[in-house]
């Protein structure tokens, strides 16, 4: 061997972890839409059949890279106030999605809970049982939850879509605020964060924390009250 020849540089194995993250990294860079098996294929270097030994296909690549994202929140906390230990981890959760906003809406498209969801929402029922929450208001708790859990909410409507400069500075509409004059005095009063919102609408840091706290507060009220759904009419 010359001096000039160069040593070639061993190639990385490909494996589905690597194949993941390499998903997950696309997809903040590009955007979910953009993410293809032949893309990510490139992106590693690799021919596009090489990727199918890892994922049987699309959706076991976007199952994957739901699991890889969840993976990322950080685990509970210890504490005697489940309280706390709930706040804590749901906003672990949210700061993950705000790293990955695609995540969002790939969890929400499963056709069911991936094992990483599973077992983050298992570990969340055994904070509330262990908070003293009974079987009976966790099951509750859960569905009352939803996708909060995860960090995110799916507000009425998605008003961050594209707006004209022009439009947004002059005032509003006359008409519709004398045909809806609640909504109108509630748009007068917003004043959301743009910058922190996941999914879109107006899911942004302080009204995503208020209905948190609102839930918890309302949570503990009901165990301390002994609720049970047998006794509510």
């Amino acid at each position: 061997m010359t001096r000039q020849e160069a040593t070639p540089t061993p190639r990385v194995p490909l494996n589905r972890d690597r194949v993941l993250r390499a998903a997950v990294a696309l997809a903040d860079a590009t955007g979910i839409d953009a993410l293809s098996m032949r893309r990510l294929a490139q992106e590693l270097d690799v021919v596009p059949m090489a990727l199918y030994k890892h994922v049987a296909n699309k959706e076991e690549l976007l199952d994957g890279m739901a699991d890889a994202v969840v993976g990322e929140i950080d685990p509970p906390a210890a504490g005697p106030d489940w309280r706390s230990v709930v706040r804590g981890r749901i906003l672990s959760a949210r700061r993950v999605l705000l790293r990955h906003p695609w995540a969002a809406r790939v969890i929400e498209s499963r056709t069911g809970p991936t094992p990483a969801v599973l077992a983050y929402l298992d570990s969340m029922a055994g904070t509330f049982r262990a908070g003293g929450l009974s079987a009976d208001l966790t099951h509750h708790v859960m569905h009352a939850m939803g996708s909060r859990l995860l960090g995110f909410s799916q507000e009425l409507f998605d008003t961050s879509g594209p707006s004209d400069s022009s439009d947004s500075s002059g005032p509003p509409d006359p008409g519709l605020a004398a045909r809806y004059p609640h909504i109108a005095e509630l748009a007068a009063t917003a004043a959301h964060d743009g910058g922190s919102t996941v999914g879109g609408g107006c899911d942004d840091q302080f009204e995503f924390e208020f209905a948190l706290d609102l839930l918890l507060d309302g949570f503990e009220n009901l165990r301390r009250r002994g609720w049970t759904s047998a006794r509510t009419p």
